[in-house]
């Protein structure tokens, strides 16, 4: 989770108050059928947003059908016994509405955004499909096209997407971190409809699953539309998830790959420890995971912080940007991630030891109390700034949902980030960054291919 800019002349005061009065208005219960539902009311303006989070993600998928995941959030939106392909949008649309659908490692989310008059509407479209979803075969092998030419566009004509792709395959083993989301297109070219429906039949139940309602409603209201168009969904068991634990990494590892790029780049991935509910309850042994929080924020957590100074400021720069960012939580293992893009004349190698010389500067000199005061106070200000959008509360909740987290997650970890001090800072710089828990990788350009004509981007893409 990285830091970024904010006003600083919000105080922490004030900051604090916002947070507690909006963590006070949040509703929690949960269906017979073990579906939860999640209400944040926020009556600033007539408008509602409804999302629907499944604990599912790229990360359940198994070897063989990489992508299963987020091709099956493609197929919700082609029909129901109820509904005719595309029906679902075009009826969103008529209300009034915006709606759309995302995969990632750790979730599956779908959301619509739509006047508050309009929220039993869109509860029945959506518990409609998440109940009875079906389509032809002849709508997948439609729709599998359009996400073969996602992976095309997205990753396969963008040489860092490729090399960032490689990078994750070489970090991770034993995790399923290591495929990616929109999945390997071998992967893609075998996939049949079968494997989406068992896909859907394995995950899509009740209990894996919660409804977030934020906007201009009512608790009571939502109640009983929840009870009244998700409770009659039959309950079902869910499948025991095994535990895949990468195995310690005991050297470093490095991949260079070469793309019709016009720059180089080079990234560096650390394996790291991260935050889960017992983290935020102050439990021992979490520490280091908010402390490497704070040290990306003071690498590059603003305009001028200590990467950009020292890497990318003055005629004779390093590199053209220069960027770190620490992933606090998931489901999966950790990492704690740095990169560049080396300026002209300048190379990959000596980016990647200026970049490793900065950590190894905090390590040795540590960091000021000005450079905690800054990143922190800019930390509580993008919060309540993040919070004025309804569906940033609503998506946030949806998350600290599927992540085990308590629903206010946010705020617990603004007060146990205030807490972090320089010399932890400065311990965990020292302690996480050696050559074990290091994977590198490059990108080394190549000349365009004359022959390679453009890609137009396919209106099917749905993100």
């Amino acid at each position: 989770m990285r830091l970024v800019p904010f006003c600083l002349t919000l105080s922490a005061m004030f900051a604090t108050g916002a947070l507690a009065q909006t963590a006070a208005v949040t509703n929690q219960f949960t269906l017979a059928n073990g579906l939860t539902v999640i209400v944040k009311p926020d009556r600033r303006a007539p408008t509602a947003v409804h999302m629907l989070w499944l604990r599912v993600g790229a990360m359940d998928e198994v070897d063989g059908t990489s992508g299963v995941a987020h091709v099956l959030e493609h197929m919700l939106f082609k029909g129901t016994a109820e509904l005719k392909p595309g029906e679902f949008s075009r009826q969103v649309a008529a209300l009034g509405g915006r709606e759309n659908a995302f995969t990632g490692k750790d979730y599956t989310g779908y959301y619509q955004q739509i006047p508050a008059a309009r929220l039993e509407d869109v509860m029945r479209l959506e518990a409609d499909r998440f109940a009875s979803n079906q389509w032809a075969d002849a709508e997948f092998a439609k729709e599998i096209e359009v996400v073969k030419e996602e992976r095309r566009l997205r990753t396969e004509d963008s040489p860092r997407a490729m090399m960032n792709e490689a990078l994750m395959a070489t970090v991770f083993v034993a995790s399923p971190y290591r495929r990616p989301i929109v999945g390997w297109m071998s992967d893609l070219d075998a996939m049949t409809p079968a494997d989406v429906r068992a896909f859907y039949q394995r995950w899509y139940a009740p209990a894996n699953a919660v409804v977030v309602v934020a906007g201009d409603v009512d608790l009571a209201q939502v109640r009983q539309l929840a009870e009244k168009y998700y409770g009659p969904i039959p309950a079902r068991a869910l499948p025991l998830r095994k535990p895949r634990e990468e195995p310690v990494q005991t050297g470093l590892r490095r991949i260079e790959h070469k793309g019709p790029a016009e720059q180089a780049q080079v990234a560096l991935a650390f394996k790291v420890p991260g935050l889960d509910a017992a983290g935020l309850a102050g439990k021992a042994g979490t520490d280091d995971a908010l402390a490497l929080t704070v040290l990306a924020a003071v690498l590059d957590g603003y305009s001028g912080a200590r990467l950009d100074r020292a890497m990318a400021q003055g005629a004779d720069r390093l590199a053209d940007n220069a960027w770190a960012y620490n992933g606090l939580w998931g489901r999966g293992p950790k990492l704690f991630s740095m990169g560049a893009t080396p300026a002209p004349g300048k190379t990959v190698e000596q980016v990647e030891a200026a970049l490793r010389a900065q950590v190894q500067r905090i390590a040795r000199d540590g960091v000021t109390e000005a450079e905690l005061a800054r990143v922190k106070t800019q930390w509580v200000a993008g919060e309540v700034y993040k919070l004025d959008s309804v569906f940033n509360q609503a998506r946030e909740l949806g998350n600290h949902w599927v992540l085990g987290l308590p629903l206010d997650a946010g705020e617990r970890l603004i007060e146990r980030l205030r807490g972090v001090t320089a010399q932890q800072v400065q311990a965990v710089a020292g302690r996480y960054f050696g050559d074990d828990q290091l994977t590198v990788a490059v990108l080394r350009p190549q000349p365009p291919d004359p022959n390679r004509r453009a890609r137009q981007p396919s209106v099917g893409l749905r993100h």
